[in-house]
């Protein structure tokens, strides 16, 4: 697989010729503090899912909009995070990210003292912007810290600390969240006493997020120091939408459709995972018990990208990709058809099928593209748009069937399109 910027070391990074690659172990324990950090603030969307939905009384239809203003950002700001990112640098363009969701998590003070729901989602819109550059910067950068043949492994070895991430921001979220909810419900208040119960128990949401923000304000200032470390970087000129030529490419367009199905299936899922658990004929647990297990769904996709990175290198990707898919459709399968702790425990395990899914389909995708990379980057993270469409459809499905059973078998369709694409990856990019 080629590379986004073709360069080498010597005292520093400089460009060279194309080809090459980088080999600087420093870079890429910077690289994978950023996996951590984006897939850690992503994951907390399923805690404050439930939260808002409760001190707001909404429906599934408008508790996904988080999920919708969070991911709707990878549809406006894939392209032009893109664009920032060939202009000033993977290490500018990382603080540039860094700084926005700070920005984001900040605005949460604002959403809680006014007890607004529409504040509350463009906090997270303005949050997920960050998150969208910081990915621009991320996963080409993976690909370039290390040798062409590695590319798959070393990805899905980010991956698995992008993984770590999802697995411990829940469980401290649920805590801190989660475990702050009073006796009283929103349902059962009006006016001034309904406004003064928002207020009050979205503080703990506050609280989260302002330790967030002092985080990645100390990230940005280090990653500051490094600014310079990538030396002579060199990415392809390109004017209005860069990038979307690349969709007529079979493969990329493929694995693009696939990005999109993908993560709109695993955040529709993750979304569901407390209120599905809460069932009294799945597992009938109480709200913060059920938001720690989100923990463990996550988790298994951290536990499966560490395997999976170890699995690439003597099985072909795309055939191990399908694999994955089609047990993810059995997990559905299971968990709707039975009850107790089978169905709540079958939902779960489908985080291990998902370990290897989107690192696979983007280097399966993205192959050859060489200086394209950055663009077909910006491409990847549009279709990420996926996690906004996804899971108000599978919302709406549960909304209008009364059954979250039934909505999963939207993710399960996901699957299905994704093990085809596998299947029609196996083999290397001509």
């Amino acid at each position: 697989m080629a590379v986004v910027a073709n360069i080498t070391r010597t005292d520093e990074v400089a460009a060279v010729g194309a080809g090459e690659h980088v080999d600087a172990p420093e870079l890429r324990l910077f690289v994978m503090g950023l996996f951590f950090i984006f897939g850690g603030i992503t994951s907390l969307n399923d805690v404050i899912i439930p939260k808002l939905k409760e001190l707001f009384t909404l429906n599934y239809t408008q508790a996904m909009l988080v999920q919708f203003c969070f991911f709707t950002a990878y549809l406006l700001i894939g392209i032009p995070g893109a664009k920032l990112v060939k202009k000033i640098g993977y290490m500018r363009g990382a603080v540039a990210g860094l700084l926005t969701m700070m920005v984001g998590c900040l605005l949460f003070i604002p959403a809680s003292q006014t007890a607004t729901y529409g504040l509350f989602l463009l906090a997270l819109f303005v949050l997920a912007s960050g998150v969208v550059i910081v990915q621009v910067v991320a996963n080409p950068l993976i690909s370039l810290l290390g040798k062409p043949e590695t590319t798959h492994s070393r990805l899905t070895f980010a991956q698995a600390f992008n993984s770590l991430g999802t697995t411990i921001f829940p469980i401290a979220g649920s805590a801190l969240i989660l475990g702050s909810l009073a006796a009283v419900t929103a349902d059962q208040l009006s006016g001034a006493e309904l406004d003064a119960y928002r207020t009050a128990e979205s503080q703990a949401i506050v609280h989260g997020y302002l330790g967030i923000a002092v985080a990645l304000a100390i990230v940005a200032a280090a990653v500051w120091l490094f600014r310079d470390r990538l030396k002579g970087e060199k990415h392809e000129a390109s004017v209005g939408l860069a990038g979307f030529d690349l969709l007529k490419r079979p493969r990329f367009g493929f694995g693009a459709l696939c990005i999109f199905l993908y993560v709109g299936a695993e955040v529709s899922i993750g979304s569901l995972i407390v209120n599905y658990l809460m069932q009294g004929h799945v597992m009938g647990l109480e709200e913060q018990a059920a938001g720690k297990l989100i923990g463990l769904y996550w988790g298994g996709a951290m536990v499966g990208r560490f395997i999976g990175s170890g699995l690439m290198r003597v099985a072909s990707p795309g055939k191990l990709l399908a694999c994955v898919a089609v047990g993810a459709i059995a997990l559905i399968l299971i968990s709707t058809n039975t009850a107790g702790n089978m169905s709540g425990w079958s939902l779960l395990a489908i985080g291990l099928m998902n370990a290897i899914m989107f690192p696979t389909i983007f280097s399966l995708a993205s192959e050859r593209l060489g200086s394209r990379a950055a663009d077909g980057s910006g491409i990847i993270n549009v279709a990420i748009f996926g996690g906004a469409v996804v899971p108000l459809a599978t919302g709406a499905v549960a909304d209008l069937t009364g059954s979250l059973g039934l909505a999963l078998l939207l993710p399960a369709a996901c699957y299905a399109v994704i093990a085809g694409f596998g299947y029609y990856a196996r083999r290397p990019a001509a």
